[in-house]
């Protein structure tokens, strides 16, 4: 068969069992990168030695792709940073043994943003990725690669990472799924942090199912990683039901403000009257400190990002310029050349909201509000069951046209920062098209660890409308 590349993970696993043999889903994915990945450049590494770890797990034989910043033992791992180059860990991230333990075939690296600094997934050291409705725009960052490559059919599953909405944002803009997961109920081990307060890995899929079958596999407590919450993991792929009746629906008026789309707010507005449809209750409710999200977070992320990056410094792994006259001179050299003008400015930043006689002023002050936004969703969550808004403010907008505007880029994440800010799980899910032919998505929210409520209205959703099985031609 040659279209196994089409299928989704749960249709995999049933062909698997029908008969056709793992070594033929791999082919078929392999051709497919080998066909469009020089348009797409979703791949920073193509791991061509790729073979099936383990026979019977609940993920045996499906391809699936890795972001760029987890670990995986003796592969390229470099946060598609030139300071990176080179570097293979020694040890897979937590998620990588699980994956390897459930059978899934690793098939390559995604490229990124560098270091997860971005929205467009252009600031890498690879060259921008493409999105694959329309190769002349982005698509969506800083999981960019992951998302292109699950809409492109160039692999069957994807992991990305979420900082400010950087798995759901390039999901949205690709018309794929996209899961950030409770902060904590992933481990981060493995994971090059990039603000360690708000990273999450998750799963980018094709649709709902296989995002519940993934995060089934990923998630869990993990001694390695402090910030691991030791809670039984439920079978998610239960809480698939067309079942929603009685389910209250949030909707915040801070998320339809001026300023976003006509189609965006068109196609998330009747999206919510199909859920009221099919017996939800949509519920109106008030985030007030929403407008303060991305000024918070952009001065805890990138404090936190300061501090994580300093040991790139050429010493111990990595890029090192060799034309140095001393080890300062080292240090600074390296650390100019290796990284790349976003990575700088987030350094820069960070290291001047920590400095003395500003931290106060900045940083302690953004951890306030961060209280404030958390305390906005726990009043939220009294009245309703989910929270459901546009995931983002546009569809996918052309390559270079925001990249020497830093805070309209950064503006690209403000419905998604909250939810990393506050540490709930957030989906979005493909919820139409705009008339030029991009994907548009909803993000559906829930209280923490409400994983299983995200899943049940994200799936009625999906199974009462046909957007998830739209593909690109390309």
């Amino acid at each position: 068969m040659d279209d196994l590349h089409l299928l989704t993970a749960h249709e995999i696993k049933i062909a698997i069992d029908s008969g056709v043999e793992p070594s033929a889903v791999l082919d078929a994915v392999q051709k497919r990168i080998e066909a469009i990945d020089s348009k797409v450049k979703a791949f920073a590494y193509v791991n061509k030695k790729a073979t099936q770890v383990k026979r019977g797990g609940k993920l045996s034989g499906i391809p699936v792709l890795i972001k760029d910043n987890i670990c995986v033992k003796d592969e390229a791992t470099t946060c598609s940073s030139k300071i990176l180059e080179a570097f293979s860990p020694p040890y897979d991230a937590t998620v990588i043994k699980r994956l390897k333990d459930s059978g899934a075939v690793l098939i390559g690296k995604a490229n990124m943003d560098e270091f997860a600094f971005g929205s467009s997934c252009e600031t890498s050291c690879y060259g921008p990725t493409r999105n694959p409705w329309d190769l002349d725009r982005i698509p969506g960052g800083s999981s960019g690669g992951s998302a292109a490559a699950v809409a492109a059919s160039q692999t069957i599953m994807a992991l990305g990472s979420d900082t400010g909405g950087s798995i759901r944002q390039p999901a949205a803009l690709c018309g794929v799924v996209g899961l950030k997961p409770t902060y904590g109920r992933v481990s981060r081990y493995g994971l090059i942090a990039f603000a360690s307060s708000l990273d999450q890995i998750g799963p980018i899929t094709k649709d709902v199912e296989d995002a519940a079958l993934l995060l089934g596999v990923i998630a869990g407590h993990d001694v390695l990683d402090s910030t691991s919450v030791d809670i039984p993991v439920p079978d998610y792929c239960k809480s698939l039901t067309k079942d929603i009746k009685g389910l209250r629906l949030g909707v915040p008026k801070e998320y339809f403000v001026k300023g976003i789309d006509p189609e965006v707010e068109t196609a998330v507005k009747k999206s919510i009257e199909t859920l009221r449809g099919l017996g939800a209750i949509v519920v109106d409710i008030s985030l007030p400190h929403t407008e303060y999200a991305v000024s918070t977070y952009y001065i805890i992320g990138s404090a936190e990002a300061s501090s994580n990056l300093a040991r790139f410094d050429g010493a111990h792994y990595g890029y090192r310029d060799t034309d140095a006259k001393d080890m300062i001179d080292m240090y600074v050299r390296t650390r100019s050349k290796g990284f790349g003008d976003e990575a700088k400015r987030r350094i820069l930043l960070g290291t001047y909201c920590l400095s003395a006689g500003y931290y106060d002023a900045y940083y302690l002050k953004a951890l306030k509000v961060r209280t404030k936004i958390k305390e906005d969703f726990e009043r939220a969550f009294a009245l309703c069951d989910c929270i459901v808004t546009p995931t983002t403010p546009t569809p996918a907008f052309k390559i270079g046209e925001k990249t020497n505007d830093p805070l309209a880029m950064y503006l690209s994440d403000i419905f998604t920062i909250p939810a990393n800010l506050a540490g709930l799980p957030g989906i979005s899910i493909p919820c139409g098209f705009s008339s030029g032919g991009l994907p548009i998505g909803m993000q559906i929210m829930a209280r923490p660890f409400g994983e299983e409520t995200i899943f049940r209205a994200s799936y009625a959703f999906e199974q009462s409308t046909d957007f998830h099985k739209r593909r690109p031609t390309i």
